[in-house]
């Protein structure tokens, strides 16, 4: 751990606190809210921090001491500075003001060039777009041929209760694993490429007591996005939820080795998914939604207007090349 200098520990410490706390929710969230009343925090974080634990020695070991699994490839290690480590510090404070920023786009802009940053956006908006025609498509039609068997209100046997929880914690094991293997560059990018075994023990604890703190919370305020949507609490809704982000999110993950932000394709895939809904049940319900989606998006649009910022005062005012 000799590699570490004040400033790279600093940034690893607040991109740690960060991704867990606020782009975790992402994630976790539709589980937690449907879990919180069956099961004690404590079991779902025992749960998560074992897929956390796995997914990150696994990357350690094949990978050959990258856990970045390969998405800092565009971004050669550089020494961290202290403009480097503010980035995640406003992470944190804008997670803890509940607004869903892209930890890719306000963490690793001041590492990339400006001609990745522009891949990265791009991506990502691609990412929000497909998601959320996507999620319309799905929630269209399941609302309007399956409603009636999908309907939340209805009493569900515990025999199907079973079932259903059983695909809910497969579908957010595998969510939760395949963004794991994504944002795992915005922690590791303050680390050596190649992590010692010592760090790696050391990260290990760090990972799992933020985790502990962030059940805890029950999610916090970005939970509120979440839980401010149709019928997440309920198992079938949020099995859905889980399995159709993770195809999403497997899809872009493996086109290329370029990071984008996992953010915009949760928020677009809740919109499509509460824009389809709004569009069946008509105008009444249109009414709520719209100021709803709006919202999110405006937050998205803070995080991003700050990521910029952010990365045009190293590139051109601070580091100048």
């Amino acid at each position: 751990m000799e590699m570490l200098t004040l400033w790279s520990t600093l940034g690893f410490l607040f991109a740690a606190y960060a991704v867990i706390a606020n782009d975790s929710v992402q994630t976790l969230g539709t589980w937690m809210a449907s879990n919180n009343e069956r099961f004690n925090y404590k079991t779902l974080w025992a749960a998560a921090s074992a897929v956390l634990l796995v997914t990150l020695w696994y990357g350690w070991t094949v990978n050959g001491g990258d856990i970045s699994y390969g998405r800092l490839n565009k971004i050669p290690w550089q020494e961290v500075q202290w403009y480097h480590a503010a980035a995640p510090a406003i992470l944190v404070f804008l997670t803890r003001v509940g607004v869903p920023v892209s930890t890719s786009f306000l963490v690793l802009s001041v590492f990339a060039s400006t001609f990745v940053l522009e891949k990265m956006l791009m991506k990502s908006i691609m990412g929000y777009g497909v998601a959320a025609a996507f999620a319309y498509a799905i929630w269209f039609a399941i609302t309007k041929y399956a409603g009636h068997w999908f309907d939340e209100t209805r009493p569900v046997s515990e025999d199907n209760k079973k079932y259903w929880r059983i695909a809910q914690w497969f579908a957010t094991g595998g969510l939760w694993w395949t963004w794991l293997s994504h944002d795992m560059a915005n922690i590791a990018v303050f680390l050596p490429r190649i992590v010692p075994v010592d760090l790696m023990i050391m990260i290990s604890a760090v990972f799992v007591a933020g985790l502990f703190f962030m059940f805890r919370e029950r999610g916090g305020k970005i939970q509120q996005i979440v839980l401010e949507k149709h019928n997440t609490r309920y198992v079938r809704s949020a099995t859905l939820i889980d399995l159709f982000y993770w195809l999403c999110l497997f899809v872009f993950k493996e086109v290329n080795d370029i990071p984008m932000s996992t953010t915009w394709v949760f928020v677009g895939l809740l919109a499509g998914r509460e824009l389809a809904m709004a569009t069946y049940f008509g105008k009444k319900k249109s009414k709520s939604v719209f100021p709803l989606v709006a919202k999110d998006f405006g937050k998205m649009m803070v995080g991003l207007g700050a990521s910029v910022a952010l990365v045009l005062l190293v590139h051109y005012v601070i580091n100048p090349v």
